[in-house]
């Protein structure tokens, strides 16, 4: 997932794919560019997503840069005693222009990508990079900012101000502010030159994932359901091939496929593209580019006095350092372990009793654990799926926002909101009992060329009082197969979670009550675990029995179904909880470990080989294509953020479960809601938990969830 943090800190978290550039090209052009435009229409502005075009992007960046720093030119030019109102507050204000570009720039780059777009991404990274420098290294900007900071100390703040003053200052210092004009400059270079890698990394994934498709004639489709079928069938002529059916290289696509399909030949061809991406020794390889990245980000920290990249990236997260971190997941680690091995005992004796002479192997293990779903839980989950449209969980997603958020979603109408696809859809969020606007709800659902795998949200416009309290704009993107025409949407229930977990984070967005926009930044190892929680939400009875229904009978999905469902709620849990931690650990490792000695391929299969990973698991994310840990520094050591927010989660989730009203108790949820969603990061995160749990949390309900024996201590 992605957060899009906007405004005061902002600059920073963009620093793997922003810079600078002194050149001007047509003056007039710029200042005229759309993409800069103060946003018009309805809403009060909204993007001009039907004005874009990639030849407008360099531009109106660099144009917006230059007007952020004649911004930041005129606070460090004034000659008053620097104050909380004439130095952070115009902070704050500063790049609006930029901002808007940085809107377009970011659909250009995950959702619409084209080779001329990763032409412009190329030359921008560097130059982006070096504007970032130019803030963040401002010696008069942090001399200032170090006076309120310093006065502060002395005579706090009101609580939003003390925060706000407390985060700036916190990432100038990460930053480098106070290094002297050789490890200043030499910062700098290091973020150009990472910039630049990072859009390299990702764009050779997003390649690797467009030109490895598979294309299946009939009689190869065994076990593939007829959605698929008809799918894989679209895919393929709208890749020229008609008549053929297509295995795009992307996880909607490649997971049921290994679920599903009969030929093990074909998933073992599926599964080693997919997981190969990035590492096929060819021009879009990124094993090198991973060993600079670690090399270059370990000298940048050196520079600041940290031992390794995690001890410095990890000063500000919930965990405080490594060691926490890491503690944390190997409490977790050998009980997964324990359970994988159960699990392919479970599927090796179907294939013996199928009478296959085969050895379960990573390509084996979806397909051998749905018939082992089968058999124990006399659950398939292609007749889970026939209850699962798309249509209605997007109702589901709207039921529950109604229940916990008091807020109703009403479709727009079609052309009064520009879109920069025709997949899609826009609502309007308001308030049920005053009518008030709160925002607008984007869609965009389906997978396609040059949009990027996986599922995200992003906020195109925050709120915050001291910009207006305008509208917010949130959007959920993710990578549906898009179906044939007339038929159905049909997804996972695993898919159907996730639909729930990226709704979390734009119910984060649009649920925000705070001050100023620096305090809509994350905590990298927190704000997972708002949109987690919201997973629960799909299982329970209103859900279930209003939304659930049978795609062509409308009938509600049947009793024992559900108790099936509920029933194999901790099945594969070991898979899932493997691969997943074998990604979070390996980050972990990266950025704990002298990166001189570290070759990638070698590293990644002798570590995981000391830590018994299993041979029939893969990492969730090997390391060639580990976007969230490459592509960018968002959550560099912070993958292991989703298992420290899923403890948060489960232990959030008893006290729903024991609350009078369950989990529509009105009483709990607005707790949630005015402790946990609208403060964002206007309090620390710890303190906001304890406010809503009166304590804190606590490992056991984690443990209990995923089916694990419980530790006798869990300090977490």
């Amino acid at each position: 997932m992605k957060l899009q943090v906007k405004k005061g800190l902002s600059v920073f978290a963009l620093v793997s794919i922003m810079g600078y550039c002194n050149g001007q090209e047509n003056e007039q052009k710029s200042m005229s560019n759309p993409l800069l435009a103060e946003w018009t229409g309805p809403y009060q502005g909204v993007p001009a997503f039907d004005k874009m075009k990639v030849d407008l992007v360099k531009p109106a960046v660099r144009k917006g840069m230059e007007m952020h720093l004649a911004e930041i030119d005129k606070i460090t030019a004034n000659s008053e005693e620097p104050t909380f109102e004439n130095t952070i507050i115009p902070m704050e204000k500063a790049g609006e222009e930029l901002d808007r570009a940085f809107t377009y720039y970011g659909i250009f780059s995950s959702n619409i990508s084209s080779p001329e777009f990763r032409e412009v991404q190329r030359e921008l990274a560097p130059e982006i990079s070096e504007f970032s420098s130019k803030i963040s290294q401002n010696e008069e900007l942090f001399k200032r900012i170090k006076i309120v900071y310093e006065k502060s100390q002395k005579n706090p703040l009101e609580p939003a101000e003390q925060r706000v003053i407390d985060l700036i200052y916190e990432d100038f210092a990460m930053q480098g502010a106070e290094l002297n004009k050789e490890d200043k400059q030499r910062y700098a270079a290091i973020n150009k030159e990472l910039s630049g890698l990072y859009t390299q990394f990702s764009n050779n994934v997003l390649a690797d994932e467009e030109n490895y498709v598979i294309y299946l004639d009939k009689d190869q489709l065994g076990g593939l359901p007829e959605s698929y079928i008809k799918s894989a069938a679209q895919a393929a002529e709208e890749r020229g091939e008609k008549g053929k059916y297509a295995v795009t290289n992307t996880r909607s696509s490649m997971d049921p496929f290994l679920t599903y399909s009969t030929e093990r030949e074909l998933r073992e061809k599926v599964w080693k593209n997919y997981y190969s991406r990035g590492d096929n020794g060819d021009e879009y390889d990124n094993n090198e580019i991973v060993k600079k990245i670690l090399k270059l980000r370990d000298e940048r920290v050196e520079l600041l006095g940290y031992d390794n990249y995690a001890e410095w990236r990890l000063q500000n997260r919930m965990a405080k350092n490594p060691e926490n971190a890491m503690d944390l997941m190997m409490k977790v680690w050998p009980a997964a372990l324990a359970r994988v091995e159960e699990e392919v005992q479970d599927m090796q004796e179907i294939a013996n009793a199928e009478g296959k002479d085969i050895t379960i192997k990573p390509w084996d293990y979806r397909f051998y654990a749905e018939k082992v779903r089968k058999k124990k839980y006399d659950l398939d989950s292609e007749e889970v799926k026939q209850y699962l449209e798309l249509g209605n969980l997007t109702q589901a997603l709207f039921f529950t926002a109604g229940e916990l958020f008091n807020f109703e979603f009403t479709p727009v109408e079609e052309g009064s909101v520009p879109v920069f696809h025709e997949d899609v859809k826009v609502w309007e969020v308001t308030d049920k009992d005053s009518g008030e606007i709160v925002g607008l709800w984007y869609l965009d659902p389906y997978a396609r060329q040059g949009k990027r795998s996986g599922a995200w949200a992003t906020t195109y416009r925050s709120y915050s009082e001291l910009m207006g309290e305008k509208p917010v704009l949130a959007s959920n993107n993710s990578n549906f197969i898009e179906p044939a025409p007339g038929e159905p949407v049909l997804v996972s229930w695993d898919d159907a979670e996730t639909f729930f977990h990226e709704f979390g984070h734009a119910l984060h967005f649009l649920s925000a009550d705070i001050k100023y926009p620096t305090l809509n930044s994350g905590v990298r190892d927190y704000t997972e675990f708002q949109s987690q929680l919201l997973e629960r939400w799909l299982s329970t009875d209103k859900v279930i029995n209003q939304f659930l229904r049978h795609h062509e009978t409308n009938e509600v999905i049947p009793e024992e179904l559900v108790k099936k469902i509920k029933k194999a709620s901790t099945f594969n849990q070991g898979f899932a909880t493997t691969e997943f931690l074998a990604s979070a650990i390996m980050d972990m490792k990266y950025h704990t470990t002298d990166p001189d000695e570290i070759d990638p391929d070698t590293f990644e299969r002798e570590t995981l080989k000391e830590l018994n990973m299993p041979e029939e698991i893969v990492m969730r994310h090997r390391t060639p294509h580990f976007g969230h840990v490459f592509s960018g520094e968002g959550y560099a050591t912070g993958y292991y953020g989703y298992l420290w927010a899923d403890v948060l989660t489960s232990d959030a989730a008893e006290a729903f479960a024991e609350a009078p009203g369950g989990f529509y108790d009105k009483e709990l949820a607005n707790k949630l809601v005015k402790d946990l969603f609208a403060p964002r990061n206007a309090m620390d995160p710890a303190e906001a938990y304890k406010k809503f749990r009166g304590r804190d949390a606590k490992i056991d309900a984690l443990m209990r969830d995923r089916g694990f024996p419980v530790p006798e201590t869990e300090n977490k």
